[in-house]
């Protein structure tokens, strides 16, 4: 097989992102939480080891034409931003008036984020919080908090998507990447855990879900405060 072919596969791979979001919407559409989070956690998979595949195949070079960096920004406004915030709005964690807030801000922040040349930083880092509320939203549902508590976290991380805050990339983050790669791993297979036992209260996933997810929230804010003077 020859690199331009390898290459036009890792398009392929990314776009199977696509069906995946699809799924996940038509059971989120008949409110079936638990399927629609396991199609999500498929196309996060998905979305964690195209990246390192097109650089290694190097896709610009060898299958340039289809642009993969557009290609990912449409399937991860999908699968991170859109398909969350409706499931969050009709899941009835946040209806009423404070569904309608979360809906424009979720939806008008992530598009402009999603749209800034400047979200990444030199180290590879997400500058500002990178939108992924796919993974909020998860957990949102598995802990079930209040109303108010869903829209104060929402309202944070949609304002820290546009301050000069490091969060980091689990794979391209070379600091402290021994344990953010096995974090977001970890945070992985307990999402899955938890949307496959229907996110029942006592399951030890949350546990799991709430550590991974406070250390990858932190992780990049840590590093930008411990970063040695230049």
């Amino acid at each position: 097989m020859t690199i331009q072919m390898r290459a036009l596969l890792v398009h392929l791979f990314t776009a199977t992102g696509a069906v995946f979001a699809m799924l996940a919407m038509l059971a989120a559409v008949e409110a079936k939480w638990d399927l629609m989070f396991l199609w999500l956690v498929v196309a996060f998979f998905v979305d964690g080891i195209d990246g390192p595949l097109a650089r290694r195949f190097d896709v610009k070079t060898n299958a340039p034409e289809f642009d993969g960096v557009l290609l990912d920004l449409i399937i991860d406004y999908l699968t991170y931003v859109f398909i969350p915030a409706f499931a969050l709005f009709k899941s009835g964690l946040m209806d009423g008036w404070s569904g309608w807030v979360m809906i424009i801000i979720v939806t008008f922040a992530s598009a402009m984020y999603f749209a800034d040349t400047r979200m990444k930083t030199k180290d590879n880092s997400f500058s500002g919080f990178p939108g992924c509320f796919n993974m909020l939203v998860l957990v949102l549902f598995a802990l079930s908090p209040s109303w108010w508590l869903c829209l104060i976290i929402v309202t944070a991380l949609s304002i820290t998507m546009f301050l000069p805050i490091k969060f980091v990339h689990p794979v391209r983050t070379e600091r402290w990447r021994l344990i953010t790669l096995p974090m977001a791993l970890a945070w992985t297979v307990f999402a899955g855990w938890a949307a496959w036992v229907d996110f029942h209260p006592e399951s030890w996933a949350h546990w799991g879900l709430v550590i991974t997810s406070i250390y990858l929230v932190l992780a990049g804010a840590a590093q930008q405060l411990t970063e040695p003077r230049q």
